[in-house]
């Protein structure tokens, strides 16, 4: 729904009437919801993205682009500013946030810590295999713009998981196969794929090698009481998650115990008010295809058994975030089959239920339209903005949407 030109205006009046800050008019009239292209669409592979907010009216955003994924060796991270201006999002020229030559690099998330810090976290792929993925980091203080933050720090985020991770899956794997034989619904080639995956676990879980690579980021990381960062990472030979955890500012970290379930990736954390860290992750397994959950009583050192939550989950990048109200906002495609359908949802008790619903995308499945791996804030003024892929079957382009949460309440 958009709001008429004339309400916009007739609103605009009232509230300099009122006497409320120009600034403040200038946002409360503004549409509830629009979108542009970061840039044009390419024949360059663009996908990834992340979005912060680095100052007030001031978004950076950062994607992973070349002629490929793991397997082009000229994958770099891109970035772009996106400015406040009256029709909106100004979106600057692209530029370099990192590259490393020779390597492909991918998958970049970003926040600003409790120090006023941006840190730009990526995995580079040694070996053209996600298993082979090197987790870097680098750090800014100095990072308003314009153009490339200034890095005061690049190294690598080792990834260390101690004896509790084959501790782990020691005890998991064979309730995974005890539950898998259960599922009689599923069709010879399911069953062969799922106890192929098992089978695979086991053997990598005593490999220290295996273990200490392959982990990467996906969605924002998060900063726990004020002090401890918390990375959420995941590994597509393990097909599970795990936290790259510190409590001092990122200069030594420690891993947390596995998050494992058949097929949950690229988690997504947040702190309920009770303290319980809740992981919201992609689903790579078996049916019924649905958003993972796991729960930590402890800061995200352990966490439960996963199980299906409520929204539907094709096997695609997702993001939960907790606005200010309280509400927690999910952005992802909402089907089991498909990533023609990019939606939010909204949860009034803290992802407990989601009943306000609304795309920000959609197209028949025929069209080949794909709108995916969506990333979501809000900004102090309120607002909502997120950066996603959109490819149509001739190439790649980012895009960002801002919208207000009326227009999530108001959607059918």
């Amino acid at each position: 729904m958009r709001v008429p030109g004339r309400v916009r205006c007739a609103l605009l009046l009232w509230v300099l009437a009122m006497g409320i800050p120009r600034g403040l008019a200038d946002r409360l009239a503004m549409p509830l919801h629009r979108a542009e292209d970061i840039f044009p669409t390419e024949r360059w592979h663009n996908h990834g993205s992340c979005v912060v907010e680095v100052a007030d009216g001031q978004l950076l955003a950062c994607w992973f682009h070349g002629s490929g994924e793991r397997k082009a060796d000229d994958v770099r991270i891109e970035g772009a500013r996106g400015v406040r201006t009256k029709g909106g999002i100004r979106w600057s020229p692209r530029f370099t946030l990192a590259d490393t030559p020779g390597y492909p690099d991918t998958n970049p998330t970003m926040f600003v810590d409790g120090s006023a810090r941006l840190w730009l976290l990526y995995p580079t792929i040694l070996a053209n295999t996600w298993e082979s993925a090197l987790m870097k980091v680098q750090v800014s203080r100095d990072f308003r713009g314009p153009g490339v933050p200034r890095w005061e720090r690049t190294g690598v985020l080792h990834v260390t998981p101690g004896p509790e991770f084959d501790a782990t899956m020691k005890a998991r794997l064979p309730e995974m196969t005890a539950a898998a034989a259960g599922h009689a619904e599923w069709s010879q080639t399911t069953r062969r794929e799922v106890q192929e995956y098992l089978d695979a676990m086991q053997h990598h879980a005593g490999d220290k090698l295996y273990r200490r690579l392959g982990w990467m980021t996906r969605a924002h990381p998060q900063v726990i009481d004020g002090t401890r960062l918390l990375v959420p990472l995941y590994h597509d030979g393990f097909s599970c998650s795990l936290m790259a955890i510190s409590d001092d500012s990122g200069a030594h970290w420690h891993a947390s115990h596995p998050i494992v379930g058949g097929g949950n990736i690229q988690p997504s954390v947040l702190r309920r008010s009770d303290g319980v860290l809740v992981a919201f992750m992609r689903d790579n397994g078996a049916p019924p295809k649905r958003l993972i959950v796991a729960e930590s009583r402890d800061r995200g050192e352990t966490w439960t058994n996963v199980h299906d939550g409520e929204i539907p989950n094709p096997g695609s990048g997702a993001e939960v975030i907790r606005l200010a109200d309280g509400s927690w906002l999910y952005i992802g495609n909402d089907t089991e089959d498909g990533r023609n359908r990019l939606a939010v949802w909204l949860s009034r008790d803290e992802g407990r239920t989601w009943p306000s619903r609304r795309a920000l995308e959609t197209a028949p499945v025929e069209s080949g339209e794909a709108w995916s791996y969506p990333s979501v804030i809000q900004t102090k003024d309120g607002r909502l903005h997120a950066t996603y892929s959109a490819h149509d079957g001739h190439g790649g382009r980012i895009r960002h949407a801002e919208f207000a949460v009326p227009w999530v309440t108001a959607g059918p």
